[in-house]
């Protein structure tokens, strides 16, 4: 019929071969259907003369042609999704002369599973359709004639999972073509090393957007230090490494293999990433040495790292010397000329080859352990002969003797010296006019007591003026004392040495017996009353003051803030990342650079625009460990794509709300560079939904509207839009919080509310300047491209609709372009089912065209706190019910949320310590608490981070359950038919 020329490809590492027909020697005996009259098969030469085999049909005359062909069996080999690629030509029908309307261009792909090679025939009912192949290329008589060649290449893919096999058929409806070749193949990610862990060739998994996990075993001489894991992409590409493995003790990294070190090399800590050389004074005598040993006469503490030298004990101290003060000894003493090689040197100072030391001797400042060159021996007895020694000491001296010198000793008598204090004074007979006082000797009188020497003087005299009274005795009687007055008394001794210390004063009055001071027991009574009294009223003065003092710093005190407030009535305004010149800038001023260090990553949540998603722990010095999640730069990244990518960080570190997804801090000084945000468990607001749909109250729906609304009203008070406003860009977390995220698509509000901004990524409408999300923008925002927080309106109105219609696509299955036609005809999205009037008339406020028109956040936030507090007047109303005024108007009906207090609210969330911090500051409603953001609490003095968190995650959900058992426990009466 014609001749095709195929050309020979070298095909990927990652992809499998189960068919080839270019490679099958002989003829491929496909079964065929009809067997007369349809598919043909057919020799052909390529380029290099080598026979191939096609199959050709060209039933173009002839109408309402089915003609099959299938192949044989394939197994599938564990592969769960397969990929065939099909080369072809294909004549043009307008180039058949007298060809009728029956010629087609077109061919179709069918597949059929099955555990064994057992089909003798084509059973067409058992074969499903995986697509109808058109070829971008056709060619005419001419394109024959001049042996123009246009080969058509297409790949069409299918998950395969529950046979060992399968086959393929081709269905010609009435083209003319030939299958040139027919290959079939599928794709794994190849074996590979990775931080020295091996992955095998694993298959990937069966949907196209599919991660398959696959764990790591360590190569040879080498161990886990973290479980290893990496993920196989449907692409067949390997992704985000986890963990990995270090080689043993010993040995190295080498080309991607633990390898022994060599001969005097060794390696002792697993944080080292290679061999290293022995260090002085040791050696290693075979491969794989973990420690060197140290060489004969050099030593290693249990301390000592295996990278630091062997070292020897010191020498003896140099250069002793004595100084003796009466019973007292200062030596000193040189370093010793061999340190032995280490710094840790110290000093023991002992007596050898000399009479003990009794107990009471004292080294200052200290017998071992010195540091210093220096030590002070004193309470040692007069006139005897003392030998000290001086031991040098390092830390591999224990255990190891040096031999003779490591010590220096020095022999000296002491001198004569002054006896030790007089202790045990008594008084004997004490008279109006005189004491009798007696003592014991000195404990050490170091030598013969020649004489005492008595001190005393009056107690309110000091000793300004004293008497001195001598005596060879131990004892004395004191005369010419005043009358009934209190002298404090010493006693010394003395030796030829001279005078010791005088002993503590002891007290003694001239006039023991108790004679009445203040006359009869009358008088003493009303002194003392008068006394008590006087202190009573002490007391009391001391009280007031103190009292009115505090209550004076605290009016102070609130005067202050009440002041702050005044002069700082507004919010900050959000500053564009895009306006610095340095984007890294931007990235360091509004958010936290974080040691990867501090990171643990567990597993992979999904996969991004910029690259993985993953969930781990973050722990910072000196603070609890968190869950957060994690995004990561994916590697070759240009530079626009690292700013793009960090500026989302650079536009939440600027927010600080309850309902706004909290930044942690970024990574950007290694690789890869990573976003860390706050781990919300529940994912994002439409897939958690579509979960548990029906499973929420009305109320417990309109609470997470709040939330929604709580953290735009903030975006908005900041000047921003967000541009990008959907139930897929709000994240929940464990207790049902909605905080609104993803900031991609968000630029800053100018001062001029008519400015028009251009998107900067991809969306999902295409026109000049980008994408735009057509279901969830305003009109004026498609038109004209004017982003405001009036859009933001429209877009809030439709995550209403998202919301109450549990994660339903907004307009179903209408093209955009048939969406844009709608709203521009008037059409607005009909009230889900269950939906209350009440809230269908938010969403049309916020769908009007008139931009002017729509409610603010601040107003839409105030419509849904009065439903929140009348529930049973409000939420209870459905489509069938009669309808409710304007939501722009107040709401009437008994205020329920006075039924709780602010003490309430707090004390049911474990935060009642914080009820008179709130209070003083303002906030002594429920409505105030909702309010709160984690600057007001630190600005009033809630500065405990967990605390915080607490008290902006429950406040919320605690006061709608509440609102929720009112509204259940009213009676049916109450309700509204």
């Amino acid at each position: 019929m014609f001749t095709v020329i195929s050309t020979a490809r070298v095909y990927p590492p990652n992809e499998e071969t189960l068919l080839d027909t270019r490679t099958v020697p002989g003829e491929l005996k496909w079964a065929a259907s009809p067997t007369e009259g349809g598919w043909e098969e057919v020799s052909i030469m390529d380029e290099k003369n080598v026979p191939i085999r096609t199959y050709q049909v060209c039933n173009v005359m002839e109408p309402s042609q089915s003609n099959w062909l299938r192949t044989d069996w394939i197994p599938r080999s564990g592969a769960q999704r397969i990929y065939v690629e099909i080369k072809f030509t294909l004549r043009d029908c307008n180039s058949l002369p007298g060809v009728t309307g029956t010629c087609k261009e077109t061919f179709n792909l069918y597949y059929y599973e099955s555990n064994n090679d057992r089909e003798h025939y084509i059973r067409e009912s058992n074969f499903l359709k995986i697509d109808t192949v058109a070829a971008d290329e056709s060619f005419t008589q001419v394109d024959i004639g001049d042996r123009i060649m246009k080969l058509n290449t297409e790949v069409r893919d299918v998950k395969v999972t529950t046979r060992k096999g399968f086959y393929l058929a081709f269905q010609d409806v009435g083209a003319c073509i030939a299958l040139v070749s027919v290959r079939v193949f599928y794709k794994t990610c190849p074996l590979t090393v990775r931080n020295l862990a091996t992955f095998p060739d694993t298959n990937t998994g069966a949907d196209t957007s599919s991660l398959v996990e696959v764990r790591g075993s360590c190569v040879n001489q080498s161990e886990e230090r973290e479980e290893p894991k990496m993920y196989c992409g449907a692409d067949g590409e390997w992704l985000v490494p986890i963990g990995g493995c270090v080689c043993n003790l010993g040995y190295e990294e080498r080309s991607g293999v633990c390898q022994a070190c060599t001969v005097g090399f060794n390696r002792a800590v697993s944080t080292d990433r290679a061999c290293s050389k022995c260090p002085p004074h040791s050696h290693s005598e075979k491969e794989g040495a973990a420690v060197c040993d140290c060489n004969p006469g050099y030593y290693r503490s249990e301390s000592d790292p295996a990278s630091m030298p062997c070292t020897q004990p010191p020498s003896a101290p140099q250069q002793l010397i004595s100084e003796v003060n009466e019973t007292s000894v200062v030596l000193e003493w040189s370093a010793p000329l061999r340190l032995g090689g280490r710094s840790d040197i110290s000093y023991k100072a002992g007596s050898l080859l000399c009479l003990p030391c009794s107990q009471d001797v004292l080294f200052s400042p200290q017998q071992s352990g010195l540091r210093a060159t220096r030590v002070c021996v004193s309470e040692l007895q007069a006139h005897t002969r003392y030998t000290f020694t001086i031991l040098a000491r390092n830390g591999v001296s224990q255990g190891h003797s040096a031999g003779a010198g490591q010590s220096v000793s020095v022999t000296l008598t002491t001198n004569q010296a002054a006896p030790s204090p007089v202790t045990s004074i008594q008084a004997g007979d004490v008279t109006r006019h005189g004491v009798s006082l007696a003592w014991q000797q000195p404990d050490r009188p170091n030598g013969v007591i020649l004489e005492y020497e008595v001190k005393y003087y009056e107690k309110d005299q000091k000793e300004s003026s004293y008497r001195i009274m001598k005596t060879a005795s131990r004892s004395a009687d004191i005369t010419g004392l005043s009358p009934l007055t209190v002298y404090l008394y010493q006693v010394r001794a003395r030796t030829a040495a001279g005078y010791g210390e005088f002993s503590g004063p002891l007290e003694f009055s001239t006039n023991s017996d108790p004679l009445p001071l203040i006359g009869d027991a009358a008088s003493s009574t009303l002194l003392l009353l008068s006394i008590s009294g006087g202190v009573i009223l002490l007391l009391t003065s001391t009280a007031v003051f103190i009292i009115s003092r505090r209550r004076g710093k605290y009016s102070q005190a609130k005067q202050d803030s009440e002041e702050e407030k005044h002069l700082n009535p507004g919010v900050r305004i959000y500053v564009d990342p895009f306006t610095y010149e340095d984007p890294d800038q931007a990235v360091h001023e509004f958010a936290k650079e974080i040691d990867a260090t501090y990171i643990h990553i567990e597993k992979v949540i999904g996969i991004g625009e910029f690259g993985e998603v993953c969930s781990g722990r973050l722990r910072l010095q000196g603070k609890r460990e968190i869950y957060v999640a994690i995004k990561s730069l994916k590697a070759a990244y240009s530079n626009k794509q690292r700013q793009d990518f960090l500026s989302e960080a650079s536009i939440m570190g600027q927010f600080d709300h309850p309902n706004i997804i909290r930044l942690e801090g970024v990574v950007t000084r290694c690789k890869p560079v990573m976003i860390i945000t706050e781990y919300m468990e529940n994912g994002s607001l439409d897939a958690f939904l579509r979960k548990h749909d029906g499973h929420f109250t009305v109320i417990q729906l309109v609470g997470m509207l709040r939330g929604i609304a709580s953290g735009m009203k903030y975006l908005s008070d900041m000047s921003y839009v967000h541009r990008d406003l959907a139930a897929r860009n709000i994240l929940v977390n464990s207790n049902l919080v909605c905080k609104v995220s993803d900031f991609g698509l968000s630029r800053v509000l100018q001062e001029d509310p008519e400015n028009a901004y251009t998107t900067r990524v991809t969306g999902t409408y295409h026109s000049p300047g980008g994408k735009i999300p057509i279901r969830w923008t305003s009109p004026e925002a498609i038109a004209y491209r004017k982003f405001t927080p009036s859009s933001d309106t429209w877009s809030y109105g439709v995550v209403m609709w998202e919301v109450m219609s549990y994660g339903e696509r907004p307009y179903w299955d209408m093209s955009n372009q048939d969406v844009i036609k709608a709203i521009d005809e008037g059409y607005r999205l009909p009230p889900p089912m269950d939906c209350p009037v009440c809230l269908h008339q938010l969403m049309l406020d916020c769908w009007q065209t008139e931009r002017t028109h729509r409610p603010s956040f601040t107003q839409i936030l105030n419509m849904l706190d009065k439903l929140i507090r009348n529930p049973t007047t409000t939420l209870r109303r459905t489509g069938g019910d009669r309808p409710v005024p304007s939501l722009l108007e107040p709401v009437g009906g008994p205020e329920f949320v006075s039924v709780w207090s602010a003490e309430d609210c707090l004390q049911a969330i474990g935060m009642g310590m914080y009820r008179d911090t709130l209070t003083t500051a303002g906030y002594t409603s429920p409505d105030s608490l909702l309010t709160l953001t984690h600057q007001d609490m630190t600005s009033i003095g809630i500065i405990t981070p967990s605390h915080q968190d607490q008290i902006l995650a429950s406040v919320q959900q605690v006061l709608l359950s509440h609102m929720q058992q009112i509204q259940e426990q009213m009676p049916d009466s109450m309700v509204p038919v």
